[in-house]
């Protein structure tokens, strides 16, 4: 390589990792910052699923008397096309009995037990008196100024049109966000009712992980609103340290490393992204 062919690379990927440390601290030299509808800085999973049964009418409205800034939740369809808050598709787990939610009317619809095991806590239970499954309208009606994140947990069709309808139904767009860790899922949410916000996808979570540590990042336009993702640490949470290898323990601190990073986190929110990490 002849000496100014080397010059002018070595110009290229100065000015390129100059410009895009500059545009990773202040992107909105090239990109719009969104406008934030609502800010969230407590979110209840499942509507606080370690302090009630989840998913539940009582665990939202405890959620919200203490001051959460959004209830996170979960919907299903049920047969005669209701749209249902639930965690799960098949209710064994969480009703005890072995049926799926799209095969059954919501009248038919069986009661929470009355103890659930709570999800990312080893050994921990929830209880409460409320076990009945609540229609996704019922929370509209309830928290009418709440904001609300839903995940869409199986690709319907049916059930994103019927989401779509009730969130403009109660004129939520503004106050609702979207989605679920499936592209597929995600992009037909954005399809049906782009005025909504959307989730990132398990798909764009590592594309986006791709690009920030290439550099690529502060480049790419993103229409997502809400960067929602695990601490891998929470694994440890639910698994006795002992039991588990040291290429194991390495994997779960390297992917802590590489997912928890201040600086992915300071872009996105300088682009008016919201984080959430699900610990």
């Amino acid at each position: 390589m002849s000496s100014t062919a080397a010059f002018y690379l070595l110009s290229t990927l100065g000015g390129y990792l100059v410009t895009s440390f500059l545009l990773l601290k202040y992107p909105t030299l090239l990109h719009q910052r969104k406008k934030q509808r609502f800010l969230s800085k407590h979110i209840s999973h499942r509507g606080g699923a370690g302090e009630n049964l989840e998913n539940t009418m009582a665990a939202f409205q405890h959620a919200v008397t203490i001051g959460t800034d959004m209830l996170e939740l979960d919907c299903h369809i049920t047969k005669d096309e209701q749209v249902v808050v639930s965690h799960d598709e098949n209710l064994k787990r969480s009703t005890g009995v072995n049926v799926n939610i799209s095969d059954l009317k919501y009248c038919e619809l069986p009661p929470y037990l009355g103890k659930l095991d709570v999800a990312f806590q080893k050994a921990c239970q929830s209880e409460g008196k409320d076990n009945r499954i609540p229609l996704l309208k019922e929370v509209f009606e309830a928290f009418p100024n709440t904001p609300i994140n839903i995940d869409i947990k199986v690709n319907n069709n049916v059930l994103i049109k019927k989401v779509s309808e009730l969130v403009k139904l109660y004129r939520r767009e503004q106050i609702t966000v979207w989605g679920n860790a499936s592209y597929e899922i995600v992009e037909k949410c954005y399809k049906e009712n782009s005025d909504i916000p959307i989730l990132f996808s398990l798909q764009r979570v590592l594309l986006i992980l791709g690009l920030f540590f290439t550099g690529l990042l502060p480049f790419v336009p993103i229409r997502e609103q809400f960067f929602e993702i695990p601490m891998p640490s929470i694994i440890l949470k639910l698994r006795e340290p002992h039991t588990m290898s040291r290429s194991q323990k390495f994997l779960i601190w390297l992917s802590d490393i590489l997912l928890m990073r201040k600086a992915l986190f300071d872009h996105l929110t300088a682009r008016g992204i919201q984080i959430a990490s699900l610990i």
